[in-house]
């Protein structure tokens, strides 16, 4: 049992260092940002997006009903849906180069802290699918920088949020939260 256990640290590790590494999206900010928490009323984007990007921006249409987490990788956004269908918040991210496809999965393994592949330690990591052997997963950095451009060739499944962002998915992301990806 021990050995499991250990082994099963070790992967962990191992994918959320993988996941780590994420491509910056090529919106004008340097880091999304919001200051809202998971249980606010729904709110205005962060202050640090462009004024355009600040208006509340509508949850995509076939994201599902209820409480869920939803990502859209064209928008490369994310939204905190409560169980009366309010977006309660919504942050931009930085994916990773592989993508979960469309669909819908759950939070599994939640993992606190670790460090990145890049070297940077991280937190907040939700991993809720996996892809061609590669684990996809939210985290942000514990200092809250933006990821470095991965490697050339790399397969990295961590979408990257911003710091105040990953606090507010670890709050709402428990174990067994829906998350849809939509286009």
């Amino acid at each position: 049992m021990t050995g499991l256990t250990t082994g099963a640290i070790a992967v962990v590790a191992v994918l959320a260092v993988q996941a780590d590494q994420g491509a910056k999206p090529t919106a004008a900010t340097s880091r999304p940002s919001a200051s809202a928490t998971a249980d606010a009323k729904p709110s205005a984007e962060s202050s640090a997006e462009p004024e355009a990007e600040r208006k509340p921006v509508a949850v995509p249409d076939g994201s599902g009903t209820g409480r869920r987490i939803v990502y859209s990788l064209g928008q490369q956004r994310v939204w905190l849906v409560d169980a009366s269908d309010a977006a309660r918040r919504s942050f931009t991210v930085w994916p990773g180069t592989v993508p979960p496809d469309p669909g819908s999965y759950t939070i599994g393994t939640r993992t606190e802290a670790t460090t990145g592949s890049d070297g940077v330690e991280i937190e907040h990591i939700l991993y809720f699918t996996a892809k061609s052997g590669v684990s996809v997963a939210f985290s942000n950095a514990v200092d809250g920088s933006s990821p470095p451009p991965p490697a050339s060739g790399a397969r990295t499944g961590g979408i990257r949020v911003a710091k105040a962002d990953g606090e507010a998915l670890w709050a709402f992301g428990t174990a067994g939260t829906t998350v849809r990806v939509v286009e």
